[in-house]
């Protein structure tokens, strides 16, 4: 069990340990040196695992189609028809093959043979067909809604066959289903699946309480063979330092959804028996211009924010070269559909365009909160270089709890993030074509939105990329949304951990295990 821990003693503890070490702050500190990955080697046979997570809000479900917190469980106990890798491809989960008919609208899935659900029922195409259209109920509320609200019809063909029939055409569909809510649960289980949570996942679940501690136990009839780890106990704990000092006094053993910045990272990596992970590029940053303010309804405004600052240095400055630099392209560099985007660094050119918008004056407070640890950094770099253009930014500052509710898609400035792992349909599509409700800064362009419905509707994999890349493009070009860095998340995890690998919202539950003693 864990103990609690009051936040003054976790602040208390964690500045005391930071201290004692010399670290103080990043700012002026040599690099941060990690390994490139978390130990590797062959896991003990068993064991159970202790991971801390941030507490969720009473009403955390199980339910994939609207869970917004609950990335540890879905990832352990349930499946998808497919999966994303690293590459941006999309590869086999529980389908194991899929093809379109000649124009796209038509995708049928053949699944794997044998599948059963922790409960015992055997895996059909009902249960596909059952778990999207819980997605697409708008009772439902899912996120995901809208990227699949081009499926027409989903007709189990037979108990391995099911065919997706589309309105329009779309040749990335398969990389649509996924996204975390489209794990796929039992037929006729909307109703009780978010405290049940009963899927087909290499782990079952035990225990299970809204923002509270849980529990999941391997599955050993897993199609893919049984993991390592006899079980996995979850923990949450809301504070972050209080997250750090539970894996410092070695009660956890690792910290999942916690990004470290660079001095508690330093910490970490320098106390006994614990050390950090990094997980490339794996916090997508923005800083959003909102499109229908008074600030940057001008494209020349928008441009001149762009130019007149060096990512370069952002990264160098704020994540202490822990990533990449984004140059305002939001395609992750390692997905195969990114596109090398030239944009200059140059002030003085920012400068003249907001003397010919009228904006040589301009001066706005630039929002951040404490909800993730680099936003300030990130922030405060971002008005520093910018300064140097006559742009006068004030860092404001607002409370984690309502940074989401009363900034974002609020204010005409502020720093946000997201997680990467998105397939670049459902990045393009979902963040930034006209209208969608999770376009932050508000952005729309005609050309934009044409250009991704025909990638969209065009088989030839070449082309497609083609216009994807023309899409990068006007990103750049025109919209309100700075990508400054791709940030590395750093992650503290016990000496005993092996095999931790994580991309996108969904870690490696098979290989994941404890050293041999």
């Amino acid at each position: 069990m864990v103990p609690t821990i009051s936040r003054r003693q976790a602040l208390t503890g964690l500045l005391g340990g930071a201290a004692a070490l010399g670290l103080g702050s990043a700012c002026g500190a040599p690099a941060l040196q990690l390994n490139e990955q978390a130990a590797t080697g062959q896991p003990r046979a068993g064991g159970v695992m202790r991971i801390a997570r941030p507490a969720a809000s009473a009403a955390e479900t199980l339910d994939p189609a609207s869970s917004l917190s609950a990335y540890e469980y879905l990832g352990a106990i349930y499946n998808r028809l497919v999966r994303l890798d690293r590459n941006g491809e999309t590869i086999p989960d529980l389908a194991l093959e899929w093809s379109p008919n000649s124009d796209a609208t038509v995708w049928t899935f053949l699944l794997r043979a044998g599948v059963r659900f922790h409960d015992g029922r055997p895996l059909t195409a009902e249960d596909v067909r059952y778990s999207v259209l819980h997605i697409l109920d708008p009772d439902t509320a899912s996120p995901q809604a809208g990227p699949l609200s081009i499926i027409d019809e989903i007709v189990a063909v037979d108990d391995t066959t099911v065919r997706f029939v589309l309105g329009t055409p779309n040749a990335e569909f398969p990389s649509l289903l996924t996204a975390y809510q489209c794990y796929i649960i039992p037929a006729d289980s909307a109703a009780s699946i978010g405290s049940t949570g009963i899927g087909t996942g290499p782990f079952a679940l035990t225990s299970f309480a809204a923002a509270g501690a849980g529990s999941v136990i391997a599955n050993p009839d897993y199609f893919d063979g049984a993991p390592a780890l006899d079980g996995i106990d979850f923990y949450s704990i809301q504070d972050t330092s209080a997250r750090v000092n539970a894996l410092l006094a070695r009660q956890v053993d690792l910290l999942s959804q916690t990004n470290l910045d660079n001095p508690t990272a330093r910490v970490v990596a320098s106390s006994s028996g614990t050390t950090v992970a990094s997980v490339p590029n794996a916090q997508w940053y923005t800083i959003p211009m909102l499109a229908t303010s008074a600030e940057f309804a001008d494209p020349d405004v928008r441009m001149a924010m762009k130019l007149a600052y060096d990512p370069t240095a952002i990264l160098g400055t704020a994540l202490q070269g822990t990533g990449t630099a984004g140059w305002d392209n939001p395609v992750p560099p390692e997905l195969a559909a990114w596109a090398d985007v030239p944009r200059a660094h140059d002030p003085e050119q920012a400068r003249s365009l907001l003397q010919k918008a009228g904006r040589a004056d301009l001066s706005l407070p630039i929002y951040t909160s404490a909800y993730e640890p680099n936003l300030t950094a990130i922030a405060t770099a971002y008005a520093e270089q910018v300064s140097a253009a006559g742009i006068n930014l004030q860092i404001t500052n607002v409370a984690a709890d309502s940074y989401y509710t009363e900034v974002w898609m609020v204010q005409s400035l502020m720093v946000s993030y997201w997680f990467t792992g998105r397939p670049i349909d459902q990045l393009l599509n979902q963040i930034f074509r006209s209208g969608s409700s999770y376009n932050e800064s508000a952005w729309s362009n005609e050309r934009f939105d044409q250009l991704l419905d025909s990638a969209r509707a065009d088989l030839n994999e070449e082309s497609r990329r083609s216009k994807y890349a023309d899409a990068q493009r006007l990103i750049v070009e025109d919209s309100p949304e700075l990508t400054p860095v791709f940030g590395d998340r750093l992650v503290g995890l016990s000496e005993e951990v092996v095999n931790y690998d994580e991309y996108g919202f969904e870690m490696d539950y098979l290989r994941l295990g404890l050293r041999e003693a």
